[in-house]
């Protein structure tokens, strides 16, 4: 393996994954990351968001505005619709002439399919569906950056000698792993949504765009998309969802979905799951909550039923408000819940849409 210069590599990449013209939200999320992460490597670092598509220039404006610094426009009428070839064979042009030191994907449909390609052609490590993300300096970083004098160790040390951990669920959620690409760049991680905390919209924001020069031929793309028909079932969109209510084995059987789904209706919101329910056949698992499901962070989370396992308890307890009903008063969901109902789930919840009602009521009479 060729000796890679770690000096030629720097700033954080984020894959601005867009769909019809609008930025997905895990991009954004990643954008508020990688600022952190940028930071932390020096003082002069940057995130620089990657734009892939046709006629998508007009999407930097919201990247700059949640945090990023860059913005690398590529775009081609090939690029108009997500391949794996096209997209794939772009990026890893781009990352070899600007050499980034880190790059983040969403842990998307696209993203995973993505990210991966592209870590093989670059013939880099890959870290899949991370949770958190950190950077380990060497402890003698800024001094060997200013000398060079051998630490305390004896060892000389590099002053590029920082690493991205990447910590990620591992064995069916069981325990956590951190990874790290101590030996090749650019470092990648895919990351999932919900996970990171987006920065504070700064209307207005400007950074700098460039242009990155495409070559690109229909040759080079093995697929060809002959229509895009949209699912016509009810999608489960967890990540962007306000208000989840979640339901557990507290509900019995599959049956008991049947509440959850007319309670999160009269409230406004979606239906999750825990991945006993899921594993039980009670549910589909784009419904489930957890490490090994979908990491949320909703304004208000609903947990009907549910004991509060450590693998769902990671996948929700950055929700702002929890609100927990189960009948076992020991139950470790307690321990994270800002409000505890303790009682059977059957009774409490159509109380709580009796009420929900009354409110209504009451608010059309003031209204009128």
């Amino acid at each position: 393996m060729a000796e890679v210069n770690f000096a030629e590599y720097k700033n954080v990449w984020v894959f601005a994954e867009q769909r019809d013209g609008k930025l997905m939200n895990v991009a954004l999320e990643l954008i508020g990351e990688g600022h952190r992460l940028s930071r932390d490597i020096s003082e002069d670092g940057k995130v620089a968001a990657v734009l892939v598509g046709d006629k998508v220039e007009h999407l930097a404006a919201e990247c700059f505005e949640y945090g990023a610094d860059l913005v690398y426009i590529i775009e081609h009428p090939l690029l108009k619709n997500f391949t794996t070839d096209a997209y794939t064979k772009v990026i890893t042009s781009a990352l070899r002439e600007y050499k980034p030191e880190i790059i983040l994907y969403g842990a998307t449909h696209i993203g995973r399919d993505l990210a991966p390609r592209v870590a093989g052609r670059a013939n880099v490590g890959l870290t899949a569906d991370c949770t958190h993300l950190d950077i380990k300096v060497s402890k003698y970083k800024d001094f060997a950056a200013k000398n060079t004098t051998l630490n305390v160790d004896g060892v000389k040390d590099d002053p590029t000698d920082l690493k991205l951990k990447m910590t990620r669920p591992a064995f069916g959620g069981n325990l956590m792993a951190t990874i790290v690409s101590p030996t090749s760049r650019p470092q990648m991680a895919t990351v999932r949504p919900g996970v990171m905390q987006k920065l504070e919209r700064k209307p207005g924001a400007t950074g700098e765009i460039i242009k990155v020069n495409v070559e690109l031929e229909e040759s080079d793309i093995r697929t060809k998309i002959i229509d895009i028909v949209k699912s016509t079932k009810e999608l489960v969109s967890l990540t962007d969802a306000d208000i989840i209510c979640s339901g557990g084995r507290g509900l019995g059987g599959p049956e008991g979905f049947n509440l959850i789904k007319e309670f999160a209706d009269k409230v406004g919101g979606v239906v999750g799951s825990s991945r006993a329910c899921v594993d039980a056949g009670w549910i589909d698992h784009s419904h489930q909550v957890g490490q090994t499901g979908t990491t949320v962070k909703p304004k208000i989370y609903f947990a009907c039923g549910i004991s509060g396992a450590i693998q769902h308890l990671a996948g929700m307890q950055n929700s702002e408000i929890i609100v927990a009903i189960n009948k076992d008063p020991d139950a470790p969901i307690f321990e994270v819940a800002d409000y505890g109902i303790v009682g059977d789930l059957y009774k409490v919840i159509p109380e709580i849409i009796a009420e929900w009602d009354n409110a209504e009521a009451l608010a059309d009479a003031v209204a009128d």
